[in-house]
Order: structure tokens, then sequence, then C-alpha cells
């Protein structure tokens, strides 16, 4: 088992070893082409989510327009919604988490860009890749499918009839909160560590987090918790309505990945004990 006790104002050794944290700007990896190869994974991956996923809300949309024979219990529901999510996500982030780290997301390369686990730069150009790529994978869905894309809504995120502002910022920011917790949670050195006895598969968690927080999600706001993936369909979409909630589907996602960074990080690993203590102990 490993421990991380303190022992006075000072810790004892431990059987784990933390990642330095990553540079702020960091110019040499600008000239590795392990950089952007990162970069490419990013975006493929995003594409690759936006048109699975997308394609089955329009799918479900279709099959369940009772105006053009569609069948009100049929297609395969929010609970197989919830599945594509989920299940893309558990698919790529095992794809490119060798790679890129397997982010997809721009709040979770921000909740790892503010626990300083990725540099600035990278940040700033995963958050790009996986915006464009979002932006091409529902711009594959339109071209193979305009009709039913246009008529169905796209997939795009917008606050549903019957909720708040309040509430549907609040939807997403404990979303993402569950999500890029969980992504943290999964990936932690002393975690793994500790429990080398119970063998998981980091992007199964953050699979399940993802649909859990679809099922409990999508009739409030649809399911942004993912700044590309409502900014990609909105984007392609390009009706009013998506553009006017748009703000909430960012503003509500990085709160929620600050706040889950600051928890994890300061709060579960006791970071700001540590660095109290250090500073006590030089004093």
């Amino acid at each position: 088992m490993a421990k991380d006790t303190e022992v006075g104002t000072e810790y004892a050794p431990k059987d784990y070893q933390d990642p330095p944290p990553a540079p702020l700007i960091d110019p040499e990896e600008l000239g590795k082409w392990s950089f952007y190869r990162a970069i490419i994974a990013e975006f493929i991956a995003t594409l690759l989510f936006l048109y699975i996923t997308v394609l089955t809300v329009i799918g479900y949309k279709s099959q369940t327009d009772t105006d053009h024979n569609g069948e009100q219990c049929g297609g395969v529901g929010i609970l197989g919604i919830a599945w594509a999510f989920g299940g893309m996500i558990f698919v790529l982030v095992y794809c490119t988490a060798g790679i890129s780290g397997g982010h997809i997301n721009p709040a979770v390369t921000f909740g790892l860009f503010l626990a300083r686990k990725v540099s600035l730069v990278r940040a700033i150009m995963y958050m790009l890749a996986q915006c464009l790529g979002a932006i091409c994978g529902c711009g594959l869905v339109k071209a193979f499918q305009k009709a039913y894309y246009v008529k169905y809504g796209g997939g795009a995120n917008m606050l549903n009839d019957g909720y708040s502002t309040g509430t549907g910022l609040g939807a997403e920011i404990i979303g993402t909160f569950v999500l890029v917790y969980t992504v943290f949670a999964a990936t932690d050195p002393k975690r793994n560590a500790r429990d080398s006895h119970v063998p998981v598969l980091a992007p199964l968690p953050i699979g399940f987090a993802v649909f859990m927080v679809h099922l409990a999600t999508i009739p409030v706001t649809g399911t942004g918790i993912n700044p590309a993936r409502s900014f990609g369909a909105a984007v392609i979409y390009g009706k009013d309505k998506a553009w006017d909630d748009q703000w909430i589907f960012w503003v509500g996602p990085f709160i929620g990945a600050a706040i889950a960074a600051f928890y994890h990080q300061f709060i579960l690993r006791a970071g700001a004990v540590k660095a109290l203590g250090s500073f006590r102990s030089n004093a």
C-alpha cells in the first residue's frame, strides 16, 4: 500500500512518483514530432466523436418523429444516446491516451493545464484541434444527411424549454466537474500505486462518467460538458438558438473543470498543505 504520511513538517518517502509540473511555456516541444502527432490525434479523435454521437442523436429524433412514420418509443432512446457518448469517449481515450493523453475536450485540457499537467502552448493547440475536429465531424454528418441534419437540430446543444439559464449553467458546471474529477482520479499516480492490486483501465471510468452525466443532463441542456462538441455543432447548424445559449457550454464546463482541478490537487492531494509545510520548514 502506498503511503504519503506527514512526519512533523516533512513527508515520508513514498513508493510512487508524481510527474514534474509542466512548464508554462515549453519552446522545445514545438520542435518535436510527438507534439504535432498529439495535436493530430486530438483532431481526429474529436472528429470521430462528433460524427458518431451527432449521427446517433439525429437518428433517434428521426426514428421518433411520428409525423414521418416514426414511433414514439422508437430509436435508441436517451439511454442509447448516453451510451453513444460514453462509449465513444471510452474507445477514443483508450486509442489516444498514449499519444496525446486522450483529452478530446477543451474543459479536460483546461483542467489539466491548471494542474500543470500540460503546458500553455500544448493546451491552446489541443483546444484549437478539438474545436476544428468537432466542426469537421459535424460537417461530415451534414454532408451525408443534410435534410435530416437541418430538420432535427444538428445535434446542437440548447437550453431546453422549462429550464432557467441558472439551471442550465449549474448542470454544465456539475456535469463537467464529475467528468474532470474522474479524469484526475483515474490517472492519479498515487491511486495507481496504492490500488495496484485492483487493475482499472483509465478510459473505462472516464467513459462511464460521460455516460452517467448524459443520463442526468440530456433533458436540461442536451448535455454539453465539452465546449468543442457544443461549438462544432453550433457552427455547422448555424441557427440563432444554438448561438444564444453557446456561452453556457463554455463558461459552465470551464468553471466545472477549474473546481475539479482545485479539489483534486489542493484538497484530495493536499497540495496547499504540503506547500505550506514546505514554506514553514524553510522559514
